[in-house]
Parts: C-alpha cells; structure tokens; sequence
C-alpha cells in the first residue's frame, strides 16, 4: 500500500517500476517546491534519494511484451480486426484534434491535407470514420509524432495505437493491469496519478476503492474521446463515488489529450472536478515529467498531503 500511487503511459514495455519512479518522483517533488510546497518536496525527494513519503509506481508495461519474440511489444500488425479498426479510429481522431489546435501550423496543415486525402469530399469531419492504414501513415508524417523522424513515428503510432486498443478490448489485460493498481491503494492512499492511457486506468481503479480517496489527478488523459475510450467504459460517466477531489490537467498542444475539459463530460454533482488545459509543457506536450513538475500538480497534490 502507498500514499501516493503513480501508473504510467503507452511505451514503457522496455522500463521497470524502478525506472520509471527514478524519473517521476524527483520531477513531482519539483511540483510541490514551485507550487510552495518545499516541505512536502522535501518529504518525497531530497538529495537525489527518495524521502520519507511512500510513492510507489504501479507498473503494467511488460503485459504488452510478445512472448518468444525479440524486440518490442506488439504492434498494428498483431492485432485482431476489430482492435485494427478501434486503433484506426483513434488514429482518424488524433489527425482532428491535430488540425484543429496543433501548435505547429505545418502539423495543422499536414492534418488536414490528410484528413482531406482520407474525406475527398470533406463532407464532415464528424462523420470521418476509420479510413485504413493511410490514417496511421498521416500520423507519422506530424512533427508532434516525428521529432526524430518518419521511420521512428510510423513505429511509435504503430505502438502506441495497439496499447491503448489492447487494453480497451481485452478484458483479461485490464483486469490484470487494475489488479496491480490495486495492490498499492490502501486506507492510507491520499492520491492516485495517472498519465496518458494510466489516467484511464487510474479512473477505473479509482471506482473499485471502498474507502476515501483524497485526489485522483489525471495528466495529458484521452478520457474525453468520445467513441473510443468514453463510450467503452463500463463506469459510470460521473466522479468516482469514493474520490473527494479529481484534477484533470493538459497542455493545450498534447494531442492524446484530446479533449482536455473533462467537466463537460463527467457528471460533477458536488463540484469535485477541476479540469484545466491550460499548461504549456514546452516541445514535448505529452511528456509525463513535464506534467508532474508543473506548479498545478503540485498545488494539488500538496492540498492532500497537509
């Protein structure tokens, strides 16, 4: 059981729990300190050494390691039609969201001119559905996906879109992935922190407590996607009964983000859910360390630790 819970992203099949908290604790405390809590800061990191606050990372990433294969974990190519078609979708959603709000007008016109390429009669974004592997392709030619080129991006669209189909349509690999949050939240757990395809599972893990939860704080989250992660999730659309406070933090460039205010989409009958899209995580929008030391996260999380 810890007082802080962390559970991470798509990409991390290569990293270990230990790794990835080396990276997140010390960036978290730097979120504590700007926001003026250097006390608490100090509690979670000091001296290049982790303090006397137990924060623990839930990690999953080794459940998308292919078994007797060399290499990186499964890709678009290994999964099942109906996974392909759900990957496709998202990939169709991100070029949207990529057109609309990118903060590199090259991406915004390389979304479109996708997007127009997949839709000749540009009869309607709305109505766009998934359009095949050309929709993957035009991912990676955004630089939001390609900051060290085409053939990496095509790899890690390709990745990524499998993670996240994977663990909506695999009943077997969310469970399990939700029975490794679960071992570390206990009565004494304060706040539970989620980034990327993490915020998703940080939200069903959240609904599964029977005791108080002080803060659930999602980071660069896709939950607002409406027909591929919203529509499939078997909570109810509301805060979790048991969470006193939920943060929901983006940068206005993070694609995955997609739709950043979530209060629009989650019943909030008590007035629990803060969400704001307003941080600037400079040229890497979606990167987990940006999130954790802004001075938003701190503030919130320093609110649950006093």
């Amino acid at each position: 059981m810890s007082r802080i819970v962390l559970v991470h992203g798509i990409g991390q099949e290569q990293e270990s729990a230990d790794a990835l908290e080396s990276r997140w604790i010390p960036a978290l405390a730097g979120g504590l300190r700007v926001a003026e809590h250097p006390e608490l800061a100090d509690r979670l990191w000091r001296d290049h050494r982790p303090g006397v606050e137990d924060c623990r990372m839930a990690f999953y990433g080794d459940l998308f390691l292919s078994k007797g294969r060399m290499g990186d974990g499964q890709t678009f190519e290994d999964l099942r039609p109906e996974q392909q078609e759900l990957a496709m979708d998202l990939a169709v959603e991100w070029l949207r969201r990529a057109e609309e709000r990118a903060s590199s007008k090259a991406d915004r016109d390389e979304a479109y001119r996708q997007l127009n390429a997949l839709d000749p009669e540009a009869s309607g974004r709305q109505g766009l559905r998934a359009a095949g592997r050309p929709a993957l392709n035009g991912l990676a030619r955004l630089r939001w996906f390609a900051p060290t080129g085409m053939a990496f991006a095509q790899t890690f669209v390709k990745r990524a879109l499998a993670q996240v189909s994977r663990y909506l349509t695999e009943e077997a690999l969310r469970t399990e992935v939700q029975r490794r949050i679960a071992t570390h939240i206990g009565p004494e757990t304060v706040a539970v922190i989620g980034h990327s395809l993490g915020s998703v599972a940080a939200f069903q893990a959240a609904h599964s407590v029977r005791h108080e939860l002080p803060l659930l704080l999602t980071l660069g989250s896709p939950l607002g996607l409406r027909t591929v992660v919203y529509d499939r999730l078997p909570e109810a659309k509301t805060i979790p009964p048991r969470v006193s406070r939920w943060t929901n933090l983006a940068d206005r460039d993070d694609l995955v983000a997609a739709v950043p205010d979530l209060a629009k989409l989650f019943a909030d009958p008590y007035g629990a859910l803060a969400s704001d899209w307003t941080l600037d995580n400079g040229s890497e929008p979606h990167r987990a360390e940006s999130y954790l030391g802004k001075r938003q996260t701190g503030a919130a999380l320093g609110t649950v630790l006093t």
